[in-house]
């Protein structure tokens, strides 16, 4: 009898021990997470300040930043057509606070166009979100010949080699997008390499090259301004921006050339923060008055979906296979 009443009573003990031990714990405040983002944040962009990516990215980093409460700070990180940029932010520490602004020529082209790069943009990126698209735009000049794509692709093709195109450089996307524009059609063109697209179309204002496939927020100006006219977008669908024009698919089918951007993060950049930037950019794509500002532009916006980094990741893999074909049929020799 004594040994169950001392059993009970240990019994209580420990049952009484193990409430006042929860309730302590109950009591104990929790120490909660540090918010995310709580400094500034670095953005590399390869390219030049002022062109038509710096403009871009500078006008989405303010309105990412109000949207955050912290600073973004743009560094310009320039050379061998972005992959020095690209390189240096594939070595920054993955701490949600250093990105990289990524473009199809350094992300998908570069791996086919360089002999080494000191990094892979697959493996040691994670896409973060990707911005509105740049499609080429097939221009000539004003007072060209040449009234349709139908009337330049003829000229082409009873000229062999005789048709030049401007570019902003090999393996630029000017340049890309004319070798696969020759490519699909089995014609013998020239091409002649700028410093940028800008010199490049001067010299097609005036006469001096036949054509350049140049970007459509650039082109718009240019358009708008008299100087060339367009005959095609290569975007899939046409643009309302460049009114009658058709696409290049119209003639050629599948046909698509287009300038992709979007943010990157280093490969070990916590999810977690992927996901709230991913959600603070789709929340400014939402605002109709920045979106409008950005269509104004010439710029192509894209269905929310499209828009996430699962997509772009997915897009950074895809266009690599589709420009090394390109590249490939060119004969172009990596640098």
């Amino acid at each position: 009898m004594k040994l169950a009443k001392n059993h009970m009573k240990s019994s209580l003990a420990a049952a009484l021990f193990a409430l006042t031990f929860a309730v302590a714990n109950a009591l104990v405040p929790v120490q909660a997470e540090s918010p995310y983002p709580e400094r500034a944040m670095s953005w590399i962009v390869p390219l030049a300040a002022g062109g038509p990516t710096d403009a871009l990215t500078r006008n989405i980093a303010s309105r990412m930043s109000q949207k955050l409460g912290v600073p973004i700070v743009i560094e310009n990180v320039t050379g061998a057509g972005g992959t020095i940029g690209a390189a240096r932010a594939a070595t920054s520490p993955g701490d949600g606070y250093h990105f990289l602004v990524g473009h199809m020529g350094f992300m998908a082209a570069a791996p086919s166009l360089y002999k080494t790069l000191r990094y892979d943009p697959v493996s040691d990126f994670q896409a973060v979100f990707r911005f509105p698209d740049m499609p080429v735009v097939l221009l000539v000049s004003a007072n060209s010949p040449f009234r349709t794509m139908e009337e330049l692709i003829a000229y082409a093709k009873e000229h062999p080699g005789r048709l030049n195109f401007g570019t902003s450089g090999v393996g630029s996307m000017s340049h890309l997008a004319a070798e696969l524009f020759a490519s699909e059609l089995q014609l013998e063109i020239a091409t002649v390499p700028y410093r940028g697209n800008a010199p490049a179309v001067a010299d097609l204002a005036a006469g001096r090259v036949d054509a350049v496939f140049d970007l459509s927020n650039t082109a718009l100006t240019h358009v708008r301004n008299g100087l060339v006219k367009a005959l095609a977008v290569a975007s899939r669908s046409p643009m309302e921006q460049f009114v009658g024009v058709p696409t290049v698919a119209q003639t050629i089918p599948d046909f698509e050339a287009v300038a992709w951007f979007g943010v990157f993060a280093p490969k070990d950049t916590p999810q977690a923060y992927l996901e709230i930037l991913e959600d603070a950019y789709l929340e400014v794509m939402q605002d109709a008055e920045f979106s409008a500002m950005l269509f104004d532009t010439g710029l192509q916006l894209l269905a929310q979906e499209d828009y996430k980094g699962s997509r772009l990741q997915q897009l950074t893999i895809d266009d690599a296979k589709r420009w090394a074909t390109v590249i490939a049929r060119a004969n172009l020799e990596p640098r």
